[in-house]
């Protein structure tokens, strides 16, 4: 199952793995909270039994909360601004200590709220899937990397193993990736320690040594390969939460394009890997396309035993510095529109359960259908050559490889399962199964 929208500033695609269904979702939203020059951009990764149910409900979900949670903070800080201005104007005397204590002159005024809806709307999210009814989240759940972008301020929330990279110009105006999230993964000092602390367990199996998990005090389950996650409430107790990591990044005019992509990507690939398949892609329409494409590849090659990953992929293109000239970018627009004909002539289905393009109008909180949305018909292959000589075994896969060929380790090993196992007492005892929340 396959899915590729695009639009103006934007593309997505996710292509499901060899381990079933496909637990991936993304969305991009233009427009965001009613603002004009905001966007947000966000990809989920589930794991276990219910992943896809999580990823999904995030996914729905989190942008509404972190909006909500936006406005109501921006305007406590308004309020609050006005009373220290009028604090300012009856203590004349001590404005000069005052302004000595402005610690964050160098963020924007836009920071501070948005972090702080960020934190709270992972909180409330958190808490939402512990209480759905119908989704089971104990040993479900899923990462979320996400960020929203209000004019050259990028603000990024960051839970769980998923990534952003942007693409940036150095001074000899070389292409370079610069890595904007950390992968939260169970063997950072500061993560390890936390879980420890709560009693959790930290460590790698034999067949896997540089896989880190996280386990239960007195149980081998369930073996969760990320020290943050939304959901995974057997863990919760014992260092495993939800709280994002909060980075801001000021844009130039140096920075080209962001990538946020599911470890199903970043598994196989370098970040400059990345970077350069996309810079090289056809057209802005097909670059996510063709990161995931590549990846799959890579799968094959450097994990020939392995079922592939899910792989999701949201290409958030910065116009201020487009390296595709305006002609192009329209032509790419008018491909799309026509490839939309064409689907819709033909009446092949498109899925729109994995990802999701939204431009909303600026008074409606509700998330809808856009005409933003453009499906793409799938396109004839593009080679991508890699620039990297430490790859070139890589890049040659690549472009020799055959869509239609066949490949036979389908029922090889798994590598890195975000999950290992399940508690015991929830494949054998149902009532335990069926009341998990009692329990915590």
């Amino acid at each position: 199952m396959c899915f590729n929208s695009a639009s103006k500033l934007s593309c997505l695609h996710t292509q499901q793995g060899k381990k079933g269904t496909n637990q991936d979702a993304m969305l991009f939203w233009e427009n965001f909270s009613g603002r004009s020059d905001t966007v947000f951009c966000g990809v989920f990764d589930g794991h276990g039994p219910y992943g896809h149910m999580v990823s999904k409900k995030i996914r729905d979900s989190l942008p509404l909360i972190l909006s909500t949670h936006w406005e109501a903070t921006f305007d406590e800080q308004e309020q609050e601004e006005k009373e220290e201005e009028e604090e300012e104007e009856d203590c004349n005397d001590n404005e000069h200590d005052h302004n000595n204590n402005n610690n964050d002159e160098s963020l924007p005024l836009m920071y501070p709220p948005l972090k702080n809806a960020f934190l709270k709307a992972f909180k409330l999210m958190d808490k939402e899937l512990k209480l759905h009814p119908t989704i089971d989240c104990f040993c479900s759940g899923s990462t979320a990397v996400t960020l929203v972008k209000q004019g050259d301020h990028l603000v990024l929330g960051n839970v769980g193993d998923s990534r952003a990279v942007m693409a940036t110009r150095d001074q000899h105006d070389t292409l370079i990736a610069v890595q904007l999230t950390v992968d939260l993964k169970p063997d950072l000092p500061g993560e390890a320690a936390r879980i420890q602390q709560c009693k959790g367990r930290v460590f790698a199996l034999q067949d896997e040594p540089e896989v880190a998990r996280v386990w239960l005090p007195n149980n081998d389950s369930p073996g969760l390969a990320m020290a943050r996650a939304f959901g995974d409430f057997c863990l919760k107790d014992f260092g495993l939460i939800s709280v994002p990591d909060v980075y801001y990044h000021h844009l130039t005019e140096r920075d080209e394009f962001i990538i946020l992509a599911t470890d199903g990507v970043w598994d196989v690939l370098s970040n400059k890997e990345a970077v350069e398949i996309v810079a090289s892609a056809p057209s802005r329409a097909t670059a996510a396309r063709a990161l995931v494409d590549c990846a799959v590849r890579a799968w094959k090659l450097k994990y020939p035993t392995s079922k592939n990953d899910d792989c999701a992929v949201v290409c958030l293109f910065l116009d201020h510095k487009s390296p595709v000239s305006a002609a192009v970018i329209e032509n790419d627009r008018t491909k799309n529109h026509e490839g939309a004909m064409e689907i819709a002539d033909e009446g092949l289905e498109v899925d729109y359960s994995h990802g999701i393009v939204i431009d909303p109008d600026p008074h409606s909180g509700n998330i809808g259908s856009s005409s933003e949305i453009v499906p793409v018909r799938d396109v004839t292959e593009e080679k991508f050559p890699a620039k990297s000589q430490s790859r070139r075994s890589l890049a040659e896969f690549i472009s020799n490889a055959d869509d239609d060929e066949e490949w036979s380790a389908l029922e090889g090993v798994t590598r890195v399962n975000s999950l290992l196992s399940l508690p015991r007492f929830l494949s054998g005892d149902k009532r335990a199964a069926a009341n998990w929340r009692k329990w915590l």
